[in-house]
């Protein structure tokens, strides 16, 4: 017999193993079987923090049964572009249909990549194919690993599971957020790769899509690093930041449209003040604090986005003369600030064109001038929330020190963005520091400029999943404009090799 209970209330000293007397309690019996299907931390009531549990558990042994998925019937041949959590679980996917997929990245292998990053950090150096935004595993591999979603898609699931059957903490499978890590994510990318390879797929890194051609409406052949070749499908798994992929799709004519985003600045603040504000005085015995804010002060939406507890801000450019925030911390999260993004709406109006890469101008604007306005090398832009509010240049640092490399430069950000930009952050600040204690403090630290939060673009296509006009090509992820995080972009991976394996079953 097997039961499922919900409510099951641990208080932050306790050991989880309590959890099977209470369940033995309640089976009157024995427990031989037991597996947590969430956790989530309740901090509403900070007298009474408490962990809930929802738990299965049975009086016999219990295994559940492998899934079998039909195979396709004969050879065919489907070509990835990109490995991000798209492309490496559309992979996946395809294996269990018995498609043994080619895999191309632009970038490199996840491990020569991280030391790609380090160089950048050390040197300034960029390497336009190999950092942050390109590379094995994609944007999500330098990030918080943050794998909560609000999607509500049964393939999450699964996304969750194969995280954590490739070498994620077991607690990802249940935490209401779960978090994998820069660190673990780094591990569990490279044993998919090495499973891909394995079931006989191929992965070709320093491999750039660079060509697709059609005839009739359908794919005819592509060309990566100068070579043409033909294929039975062809994925489109190839990241918010693939410019020059977008501009190629858009000469050969795709169907694409401009998609509204977001931009803003990185704010760190001490991880400990937010652990006060969100837990009080016994904020120590839990794990690192978070939050999610939005602001409704202005007409333009603020938010916060991709929160990292005990992270960094970490240097994210992909272009040349352009700088880049972004948000990164490992699986223990025990760095000295919590840093998010602070982000405005950004609206079509807003691009000054109706050209459907605007967006990508309007991106590229802001982060050039970030570049200019802190003098070269890859410094960012920073100032004190204080000197921001009160349109003050900053000259020093208090207790939150940027944790940015290489270098920071006191930069006002009313330099960097337009009026209505600066206006809405500005009215946000005061609003979100009402929600949550400490947050807009004087001393807190603004670094611009996070403009990559999604895709600016969105390559059409059907509910066969198929681009329109372009039958054998499949946009997905968030590169496509179909994702907004490692969890759905995973997901909608998957439901690419679905559409694919279709064809064949």
């Amino acid at each position: 017999m097997r039961r499922t209970f919900s409510g099951l209330v641990l208080r932050p000293h306790q050991k989880e193993s309590a959890l099977i007397k209470v369940c033995e309690r309640k089976l009157r019996a024995p427990c031989k079987y037991f597996k947590i299907v969430k956790k989530s931390l309740d901090a509403r009531d900070k007298s009474d923090i408490k962990w809930v549990y929802t738990v299965e558990c049975g009086t016999e042994a219990y295994t559940p049964p492998p899934r079998v998925f039909p195979k396709v019937k004969g050879e065919h041949k489907v070509v990835i572009a990109g490995t991000g959590p798209a492309g490496l679980f559309c992979a996946l996917r395809l294996l269990d249909y018995g498609v043994r997929p080619v895999l191309l990245e632009r970038g490199k292998s996840v491990e020569e990549r991280a030391r790609d990053v380090q160089r950048f950090i050390e040197t300034g150096v960029l390497d336009a194919s190999s950092n942050i935004q390109f590379g094995e595993g994609g944007a999500g591999a330098f990030s918080d690993g943050k794998l909560n979603t609000q999607t509500n898609d049964a393939r999450n699931r699964d996304v969750l599971e194969t995280f954590v059957r490739f070498g994620a903490p077991a607690e990802v499978a249940y935490l209401g957020k779960p978090h994998v890590g820069s660190d673990n994510l780094k591990k569990v990318v490279a044993n998919i790769r090495r499973h891909i390879l394995a079931e006989g797929g191929q992965v070709r890194f320093s491999t750039r899509l660079e060509d697709i051609a059609l005839r009739d409406g359908a794919l005819a052949f592509f060309t990566a690093n100068g070579q043409r070749e033909e294929c039975e499908a062809l994925v489109l798994a190839v990241g918010h930041s693939a410019r020059d992929t977008f501009e190629m799709l858009l000469s050969r004519g795709f169907a694409m449209q401009q998609k509204e985003f977001a931009v803003g600045v990185r704010i760190e603040h001490l991880q400990a003040a937010i652990g006060r504000a969100q837990y009080g005085a016994g904020y120590a015995a839990l794990p690192p604090a978070d939050y999610k804010l939005v602001s409704h002060a202005s007409e333009r939406a603020v938010f916060t986005f991709c929160m990292c507890p005990g992270g960094v801000v970490v240097p994210a450019a992909s272009e040349e003369g352009g700088v880049v925030v972004n948000g990164m911390s490992n699986f223990a999260r025990d760095g000295r600030n919590a840093n998010s993004a602070l982000v405005v709406q950004v609206r079509r109006e807003d691009f000054g064109s109706d050209h459907p890469l605007a967006g990508v101008a309007f991106q590229r604007k802001l982060e050039r001038a970030a570049y200019r306005a802190a003098g070269g090398g890859y410094k960012a832009p920073v100032q004190l929330v204080g000197d921001f509010l009160s349109d003050r240049e900053s000259y020093y640092f208090g207790e939150v020190k940027p944790t940015y490399a290489p270098a920071t430069a006191f930069v006002p950000m009313q330099a960097l963005f337009p009026r209505p930009l600066t206006d809405a952050l500005k009215a946000a600040l005061p609003d979100l520091a009402g929600k949550l204690a400490g947050f807009a403090a004087y001393e807190s630290v603004l670094t611009g400029v996070e403009s990559r939060t999604s895709s600016p673009v969105r390559v059409l296509r059907g509910t066969d999943m198929q681009a329109v006009g372009a039958a054998g090509v499949y946009p997905c992820g968030e590169g496509c404009g179909y994702a907004g995080g490692i969890t759905s972009a995973a997901a909608d991976g998957i439901r690419a090799a679905e559409a694919i394996a279709a064809r064949w079953l």
